[in-house]
């Protein structure tokens, strides 16, 4: 499977969404109950029951990347836990999501370059195209539309303070985040956070 894919443009971390669907992960549904949660009851409280069904399936994927305890985590505890914890079921869903963090966003901490910048997306999607061909495929509004919610991730993360400056305020682990991650032997996560700090 080649490393990079888009889908993640279909957005951001999504806390409330996602403490809904992890709410309903440790009910353990069926297909059938699935389906209902998201396109009858409409717990995700979208307009259509295809963005429901296309935000649930990508919130769903991130959550599956982990375990019954970070859903109950991210059911239970203060905003701080639960938006790092969505951010390493993001980057353990998305390499892209983490690449980016761990190649572009940690060396600009350490080289004490405050901003990041548009072209700094370029440069890193060339990089990634030697990884992945198919990366030179996605059409031009793909790639801003992934760089977009990149972006949106790093805020919602507190990681930027916003999507205008995208000026980097970096965040620690919370221990608890961190003491889940260790457990589980999460290197490549550990190593994109922790390396952003």
């Amino acid at each position: 499977m080649p490393p990079y894919n888009a889908e993640i443009s279909a957005g951001s971390l999504m806390p409330l969404e996602s403490k809904r669907v992890a709410a309903l992960l440790l009910s353990r549904p069926d297909e059938v109950a699935w389906a209902y949660a998201i396109e009858v009851e409409n717990i995700l409280q979208k307009k259509t029951p295809a963005t429901a069904r296309r935000q649930a399936t990508l919130l769903r994927k991130r959550l599956s990347a982990m375990d019954a305890q970070a859903w109950t985590m991210i059911t239970e505890r203060e905003s701080e836990v639960v938006t790092q914890l969505l951010l390493a079921g993001a980057v353990k869903h998305s390499q892209l999501l983490g690449d980016f963090v761990r190649n572009v966003y940690a060396t600009h901490q350490r080289r004490l370059e405050l901003f990041i910048a548009a072209s700094d997306w370029h440069d890193f999607l060339a990089e990634c195209a030697h990884q992945d061909p198919a990366v030179t495929g996605w059409s031009d509004s793909t790639k801003a539309k992934l760089f977009q919610v990149i972006i949106r991730i790093l805020v919602e993360s507190k990681y930027l303070e916003n999507a205008r400056s995208m000026k980097l305020s970096p965040r620690s682990l919370h221990p608890a985040v961190r003491r889940y991650l260790s457990d589980r032997n999460e290197t490549y996560v550990l190593d994109c956070l922790e390396r952003a700090q």
